[in-house]
C-alpha cells in the first residue's frame, strides 16, 4: 500500500476514546487508533493529530457556567487525551509530541510552528492540544487552523457515522450520504460536518476534508492511501 498523502492532519473526537463507556478514556481504543496512525508512519506519512474533549466535558452543555471559563475547561479536558495519545504513540515506538495552546510547560510543549513543522519533518507525531487556545472556537477548527498552518495536504475527520449525510442517519432511515461536495456545498445546505469557521477556513485555504467512520480503525489507513471511504469535500 502506497499513501497517497505526505502530510494529513487527524482530527478525532474525544468521544471516540471512550469507547463503549461513554465517557473518559478506553485505552484498548486509544491503542487501536495509535496503532493505525503507525501504519501511516510507518508508510511516510507525517500525522499531526487534533483531538476534541467531549469525553471529559462538552462547553456548550455547561449551563449556567460562564462561556469562556467553560471552554477552558474542555480546553483542558483535551490536553488529557492528547496525553493519553502520545504515552500510546510511545508505547508502540512511534516518537511523539504534545504542543498546547495554552502554555503548561511541565508536560508539554507550547504551540510553536516552526517546531511543530520540524517535528513532522523528522518523522514524530504532533498532538495539538487546547483547541486553538481561544474561548469560542471549536476543535474543529483548530484542526482547520493547524492544517492551514502545517500545510497538509487533507483534514481526516474521524467521525461515529460513514461520512456526510443529508440528514441525521440516525433518526432519518433514508438519510443520503453524500460521496463528494465542495466546501461551499457544505455551508450553503448547512450540513453539520463542522462549524462554519472551520469549514470557512479549509474552503479559502483549499484543503481537502475526508468524513469517514472511525468505529473501524483500519479507515484510517484507508484514507491515507487513497481507498473510497467516506465522504471527501474540496
Amino acid at each position: 500500500m502506497k499513501p497517497v498523502y505526505k502530510r494529513i492532519l487527524l482530527k478525532i473526537s474525544g468521544e471516540v476514546l471512550a469507547g463503549e463507556k461513554g465517557t473518559g478514556i478506553d485505552f484498548s481504543k486509544v491503542t487501536d487508533v495509535c496503532k493505525r496512525v503507525k501504519k501511516c508512519v510507518d508508510m511516510g506519512v507525517e500525522v499531526c493529530i487534533v483531538v476534541g474533549g467531549g469525553n471529559f466535558w462538552r462547553g456548550r452543555s455547561s449551563g449556567d457556567m460562564d462561556k469562556t471559563r467553560a471552554d477552558h475547561m474542555g480546553m483542558l479536558a483535551t490536553t488529557i487525551n492528547s496525553l493519553a495519545l502520545c504515552d500510546a504513540l510511545e508505547g508502540l515506538g512511534v516518537k511523539s509530541r504534545v504542543q498546547t495552546a495554552i502554555e503548561m510547560r511541565q508536560i508539554a510543549e507550547p504551540y510553536i510552528r516552526n517546531k511543530a513543522v520540524r517535528h513532522l519533518e523528522k518523522g514524530r507525531v504532533v498532538i495539538f492540544g487546547c483547541g486553538t487556545g481561544n474561548p469560542f472556537f471549536s476543535t474543529d477548527t483548530a484542526a482547520a487552523l493547524r492544517g492551514v498552518e502545517m500545510g497538509v495536504d487533507v483534514i481526516l475527520k474521524a467521525t461515529n457515522v460513514d461520512g456526510v449525510y443529508d440528514s441525521d442517519p440516525k433518526k432519518n432511515p433514508d438519510a443520503k450520504m453524500y460521496k463528494k461536495l465542495t466546501h461551499r456545498e457544505v455551508l450553503t445546505k448547512q450540513l453539520h460536518v463542522m462549524d462554519s469557521t472551520a469549514a470557512s477556513l479549509c474552503m479559502d485555504n483549499n484543503i481537502k476534508i475526508l468524513v469517514f467512520n472511525l468505529n473501524n480503525p483500519d479507515n484510517i489507513v484507508s484514507a491515507v492511501t487513497g481507498e473510497d471511504i467516506g465522504t471527501l469535500i474540496e
